[in-house]
């Protein structure tokens, strides 16, 4: 039988709020994914992508055109 994992998904607040945790409140990593039942890796993984968008020069659009490029670059180097 082949089953696919389904993974979590968590808003964009949810994301946030965590992030404020660490940022703001002071809690580590480790505290902050213990409390909300997640891991580190991937408070970790949230944390890293806000500190390049927070660092970024591209603004909201390009940025949307620039994964929308890649997901298609990534489909056509797949067909091929």
């Amino acid at each position: 039988m082949n089953t696919k994992r389904q993974y979590k998904t968590y808003t964009t607040e949810f994301r946030s709020e965590a992030l404020a945790l660490i940022s703001e409140q002071g809690y580590t990593v480790q505290e902050t994914a213990s409390a909300l039942g997640i891991t580190t890796s991937l408070l970790y993984s949230w944390k890293q992508k806000a500190d390049e968008l927070a660092h970024s020069t591209v603004n909201s659009d390009e940025r949307t055109e620039l994964l929308s490029l890649r997901k298609e670059v990534k489909t056509l180097r797949m067909e091929k």
